[in-house]
């Protein structure tokens, strides 16, 4: 007998192990690749050609002699199709609705003004203030005038010759108080005037009125003494006239 844990002799043949049915062994699993497969490529579309270039017509010089040959003919005009329709026209406006006038509205004459909404301001001042002036160049001189005349024929009659003798003025006594008042009157309405004039040029009510009352004003005073002056020299003349005849 052998013992089986000895290796077998030299030259003994080892006995198969026993194979399995085909049936009882699992099919293995197909490989996978690692990368799907590349789809096929198209083939790529020829690139688009230009159209050959026509050389033009080289140009002949006509010889000494003959004639220039005729020029090249253009492209040819073809009559329009008398059988298409003829293009819609913009319909007619119904009866009865506004026309606009042919080549538009015209243009109105002159540059457009904006009305003036301001609203007007009266010239009260200015008026009164020129009543006022016209009162102390006018009325004042004439009553100063009438006045000084009649102190003037009195003046030589009774005048002694003495300086700042008034007794002379006596017999005038009325027609001096007259001359006086009518003086201050109007130096108070000439400045009054002066004052309401500037007033009104300021505010703008009555500027024009307000601008002659300051002249009409300012001469007051001038028209006052040549009045004066000059119905003095009448009277005295009248008086002097009287009393040596």
């Amino acid at each position: 007998m052998t013992d089986p844990q000895l290796p077998p002799p030299s030259g003994a043949e080892t006995p198969e192990a026993p194979v399995p049915p085909a049936a009882s062994i699992p099919p293995m699993p197909p490989a996978y690749s690692a990368a799907p497969p590349a789809p096929p490529t198209s083939p790529a579309a020829p690139a688009p050609q230009a159209p050959p270039a026509y050389p033009a017509p080289p140009a002949y010089a006509a010889p000494a002699g003959y004639p220039a040959p005729p020029a090249y003919p253009g492209a040819p005009v073809y009559p329009p199709n008398q059988n298409l329709p003829a293009a819609p026209g913009s319909p007619a406006a119904p009866p009865g609705a506004y026309q606009v006038p042919v080549g538009g509205y015209a243009a109105p004459a002159g540059a457009y003004a904006v009305p003036d909404t301001t609203p007007r301001r009266s010239g009260v001042l200015g008026l009164l203030a020129l009543v006022l002036a016209l009162i102390a160049a006018i009325v004042a001189p004439v009553i100063a005038g009438i006045n000084a005349f009649v102190i003037g024929r009195v003046l030589p009659q009774n005048f002694s010759g003495s300086a700042g003798d008034l007794s002379a003025l006596s017999p005038a006594r009325t027609q001096v108080l007259w001359t006086e008042l009518s003086f201050w009157t109007g130096t108070v309405f000439g400045i009054a005037a002066i004052v309401i004039g500037i007033i009104a040029i300021r505010k703008k009510q009555g500027r024009g009125a307000g601008i002659a009352a300051l002249i009409v004003a300012v001469l007051g005073a001038v028209i006052f003494s040549v009045v004066l002056v000059t119905a003095l020299g009448a009277g005295a003349t009248a008086g002097i006239t009287s009393y040596t005849a």
